[in-house]
């Protein structure tokens, strides 16, 4: 489910100054964004007409559908992950681009100026040892290699923000984000399949016809490479896990937002579950997620499966916003229990829409077994 559509509301509400200034907006630790909009108030309301719907399953190609999908209206590549350096400091990322198609039917134009697609991208850092957070937004469009996405070779860019496979394949990957004083360069592995979420890849959100999308993940990808923070390198490793997800949908009537886990346990296992949250803050029945095992095998799971409990609190000093700041997950059909813990309180970033997303620790069971895990959390709607 992971970031469903969400983006295009952020391209949306900027795009007349995008397409007239090619401002790039940065924000780093700064005060939230005036008048942003919520989750609800842009998904309720986007046109969706002409765009094709995620209605049916669909056969997924690859490497193709690593590439863009310009028929559905928003699109997106979402990398997070948790590395360390030879010391054990931890570092935190999340690195991800957005396409938005601005008209499902374009009128050929002479211009080299002319696109019908604007990009998105967002880069954040978590340093633990400091307690700092970096966060960055940009926009641009799709017209003179300013921004865009490809399937063979593999890469989708903004500006030297950038995704990019290996010739021909798509592994090994690399990564590479700098602004300001901050830069991360990765370069990225894959051991396990790609999972498709939801029925088969077709992720539903609720239950309106067209309100879905085509999902999948590669939820465990060895990584290694650097993290510079002003004049200090540090050479680190850990593991990244990608969401893929193509659409042209919005959140249900009642929908307000959601709560999305990504965990990677140390006996080689994955869990990714999203609680998607109703205006009366009840779990909805479209919340969904599945459970990977060592060997790329996955089980499902409904929201009858996954009960979420809020542990504690956290309220952010600059927009005032609270949300969960510890949780407990149990699947008692797994017999599991998995508490979560944010690397950081502060990980909320105030962009053109406000969002908490950072990195997290998990301690729990699985039957009489620890587990020990790292992970990203992401909650919307708050």
């Amino acid at each position: 489910m992971h970031k469903w559509a969400w983006t295009s509301l952020c391209v949306l509400c900027l795009v007349a100054i995008l397409f007239i200034t090619l401002t790039r907006v940065k924000v780093k630790n700064q005060p939230p964004v005036e008048n942003s909009l919520t989750v609800a108030e842009a998904l309720g309301s986007s046109e969706a007409t002409g765009y094709a719907r995620a209605t049916e399953i669909r056969e997924f190609v690859f490497p193709l559908d690593h590439g863009p999908h310009h028929e559905f209206k928003t699109e997106w590549w979402y990398y997070t992950g948790n590395l360390f350096d030879e010391n054990g400091r931890h570092f935190g990322y999340q690195l991800t681009f957005f396409r938005t198609a601005l008209t499902p039917h374009p009128t050929p134009r002479p211009s080299n100026w002319a696109t019908h697609q604007a990009y998105m991208a967002h880069f954040a850092l978590t340093d633990t040892k400091t307690g700092k957070f970096y966060y960055f937004e940009r926009f641009s469009r799709s017209a003179l290699g300013l921004a865009g996405a490809s399937a063979v070779p593999f890469r989708v860019w903004l500006e030297d923000w950038g995704a990019e496979g290996d010739q021909l394949r798509t592994f090994p990957m690399r990564l590479s984000a700098q602004e300001g004083e901050v830069a991360i360069d990765f370069n990225l592995e894959s051991t396990k399949p790609m999972v498709l979420q939801g029925q088969k890849g077709l992720s539903q959100k609720s239950s309106q016809p067209g309100n879905a999308s085509y999902y999948y993940s590669i939820t465990r990808m060895p990584t290694f490479g650097k993290v510079k923070i002003s004049n200090q390198t540090f050479t680190v490793r850990g593991t990244s896990w990608l969401d893929r997800e193509w659409s042209t949908s919005a959140l249900g009537e009642d929908q307000v937002g959601w709560d999305w886990f990504s965990l990677q346990f140390n006996d080689g296992r994955e869990l990714m579950y999203y609680q998607l949250r109703r205006q009366d803050g009840t779990a909805d029945p479209f919340s969904s997620g599945l459970l990977v095992e060592k060997n790329g095998s996955i089980r499902q799971l409904t929201a009858s499966d996954v009960e979420i409990q809020v542990l504690d609190f956290w309220r952010s000093p600059e927009s005032g916003a609270t949300y969960p700041s510890k949780w407990a997950i149990l699947i008692a059909n797994e017999d599991m229990k998995i508490e979560i813990t944010p690397r950081l309180a502060h990980q909320e970033l105030n962009t053109s829409i406000r969002y908490w997303e950072g990195a997290v620790s998990a301690r729990g069971s699985f039957s009489d077994r620890t587990l020990l895990g790292n992970g990203y959390v992401e909650l919307t709607g708050y």
